[in-house]
């Protein structure tokens, strides 16, 4: 197991900037998934720290070793591509023990350490197997397996289920979760679907634009977001937002909406009158009974619970509802945004009120 540390590190392709002065510790055996839309340095800062690309500043080391200068091979990282990248003419046995070849490995050890991998991901039937016939879901893990047999200090996985199906994506993920258990490696694994970024990391890291927006536990940037953005990339189905601003009747702080005022636990650092955004998740809103009222504009049920679009005062919302309510559509509904659910973020679009 290797730590990675990244230290001032900035990509520039040209004259654009791609990636803005990175700062990120990955703790040895740690599970650490990027998470972002496309276009937004993921996948650039995967490929630094594999060596396919090079840095334009800063500093990057493996194990406490720099390694801005060497080969990808010289980085004793194991890569998994979105892409399979298997050798179409070589079997699943011959593609999970090239690598091994290539550094000369002696038979017996390469034929214990195939048989190692392939045990592990299920592959045992397959060796014999060229790639054209497999399904999807079994290349992915020849790819997984010809990175485990090379023992790698840490694994880079570059959106490797993007091409599965739904079902299939869901068995993998408790795949490769239960594999890093199993190995105990450290793991970086980039996605733009933060379903996997929840289900799998240790941690979060959320990019926008080239740089770093909030570090945390899944659950820390669920529950806390520190900016509009991570506020509404993270849950699905993503947070509801209400454009409000912060008035002071009788020297309550309240927060005032077409559709509702909320008088506030304490007072906001905030002038009156001042812009805010107000977010709470679909999930968090209370159906049938409080005193806003909603129009229904839909409803998707979708077996664990019912989605409810809704309007409330000119703005559109979900509600996500485990209870079977009889609800109509282009009809009126009760409900209530509980003040602690909320979450207040001011006009630079950070969060504020904790």
């Amino acid at each position: 197991m290797s730590a990675i540390d990244i230290r001032g590190v900035s990509k520039r392709f040209g004259n654009t900037p791609v990636l803005h002065e990175l700062d990120l510790t990955v703790v040895a055996g740690e599970f650490l998934v990027l998470v972002g839309p496309s276009g937004c340095g993921k996948s650039t800062l995967l490929r630094l720290i594999a060596g396919l690309e090079d840095v334009s500043a800063g500093e990057i080391r493996i194990g406490g070793r720099r390694v801005n200068e060497l080969p990808p091979k010289a980085r004793d990282i194991a890569m998994v591509f979105q892409s399979y990248a298997l050798y179409p003419h070589m079997s699943v046995a011959d593609n999970m023990a090239y690598s091994l070849r290539l550094r000369r490995t002696p038979a017996a050890e390469i034929a214990r350490a195939v048989g190692a991998a392939a045990g592990k991901l299920g592959l045992e039937a397959l060796l014999a197997r060229k790639p054209k016939a497999l399904s999807g879901g079994q290349r992915q893990r020849v790819a997984m397996g010809r990175a485990i047999v090379r023992k790698p200090g840490a694994f880079l996985f570059d959106e490797p289920l993007s091409n599965l199906d739904a079902r299939l994506r869901e068995h993998m993920r408790a795949e490769i979760k239960k594999l890093h258990r199993e190995l105990g490696a450290t793991s970086i694994y980039v996605t733009h679907d933060q379903i996997e970024a929840m289900t799998l990391a240790d941690r979060i890291v959320a990019l926008n634009g080239g740089r770093v927006q909030q570090i945390g536990s899944p659950l820390e940037l669920y529950d806390r977001p520190a900016n509009l953005f991570v506020a509404g990339f993270i849950g699905s189905p993503a947070m509801n937002m209400f454009q409000a601003h912060l008035e002071r009747a009788g020297g309550i702080p309240m927060l005032t909406h077409d559709a509702f005022r909320i008088a506030l636990a304490r007072d906001l650092q905030l002038p009156d009158g001042a812009a805010l955004t107000v977010g709470i998740r679909p999930e968090h809103i209370v159906l049938g009974t409080g005193p806003i009222r909603g129009t229904v504009d839909l409803i998707e049920p979708t077996g664990l619970g019912t989605i409810v679009h809704l309007t409330l005062g000119g703005t559109a919302i979900k509600a996500f509802n485990l209870e079977r309510q009889p609800l109509t559509i282009g009809g009126e509904v009760q409900l209530d945004l509980p003040l602690s659910r909320l979450h207040l973020f001011d006009h630079a679009g950070t969060r504020v009120g904790d």
